[in-house]
């Protein structure tokens, strides 16, 4: 079976690059996965936890904490273009479980679950 190619962008930077045979991401429709051959899609992101099975010796897995932004695939090429996004090995857990009480203390929802991504994240590449 072909790979598909993956590009995981952010507003500020390129975040990963590479081969993968399967992607799951959130949408605004649900979790979704994509493997090479899909059919074509354009969504819209949730926040929420990206994971990406790597190709390669062994394979292996790549999460990032996104939120917001879109999903593209077509002919084997998936871009994931978000407003943020941070691999789970970038991801300081002290300061994420910091930022989620401070959050949840002062009723932020949004912040909340900004926080609570990136330790879902980081606790889903270990």
């Amino acid at each position: 079976m072909a790979d598909l190619h993956v590009e995981l962008v952010a507003a500020d930077r390129s975040v990963w690059s590479g081969e993968a045979t399967l992607v799951i991401a959130r949408t605004t429709s649900g979790d979704i996965g994509i493997m090479p051959g899909h059919e074509p899609l354009l969504g819209v992101l949730e926040s929420g936890p990206v994971t990406i099975r790597t190709t390669g010796e062994g394979g292996g897995t790549v999460v990032a904490a996104v939120h917001g932004g879109f999903i593209s695939f077509s002919d084997n090429k998936l871009s994931v273009l978000a407003e943020i996004a941070e691999l789970a090995d970038e991801i300081d857990v002290a300061r994420a479980e910091r930022a989620l009480e401070r959050s949840t203390s002062e009723a932020d929802a949004a912040a909340e679950r900004r926080a609570e991504v990136r330790l879902a994240a980081a606790a889903g590449a270990h």
